[in-house]
């Protein structure tokens, strides 16, 4: 027989970070529309000539606005804060190793600051806490 006493996990006791999230999709949405539709203008803005496939940069627009609906579920379905998390870690990882390499020069990294950075942060801290709430990070792992 099942053991029912304890209360499960609930996202309400997360909800503070609530509005990170929200804010996370609705970054994800403005920056993936505008690198999708216009581009070159990032490059522009940092003063980085344009590649000359822009296909390339477009897609990168397009990976960042799917996330924006991720984000808006995520503050109700904490699992998907780690892929969040996980994306927003390689992303700077690749920019080093893409410097390192000459393969991107330094200025490229400003994305950085708004795409990854700022969110490490409440991300990291959603995770501790939604882990320590709802039994621990292989549960949370697991999807429990």
């Amino acid at each position: 027989m099942e053991d029912t006493t304890e209360e499960p996990c609930s996202d309400e006791q997360l909800s503070q970070y609530r509005p990170w999230l929200y804010a996370a999709a609705v970054y994800n949405l403005a920056w993936g529309s505008i690198n999708v539709l216009f581009p070159s203008l990032y490059f522009e803005a940092v003063g980085i000539e344009p590649p000359n496939y822009s296909g390339i940069w477009q897609v990168v627009g397009m990976f960042v606005l799917v996330y924006a609906p991720a984000y808006w579920w995520a503050a109700r379905h904490r699992h998907l804060v780690l892929i969040g998390l996980l994306g927003k870690l390689f992303g700077p990882i690749g920019f080093v190793w893409a410097v390192a390499s000459d393969d991107l020069p330094a200025a490229f990294g400003w994305t950085l600051i708004t795409n990854d950075l700022i969110w490490w942060p409440a991300f990291a801290l959603f995770l501790r806490d939604a882990a320590r709430l709802c039994g621990g990070w292989r549960a949370l792992i697991m999807g429990a």
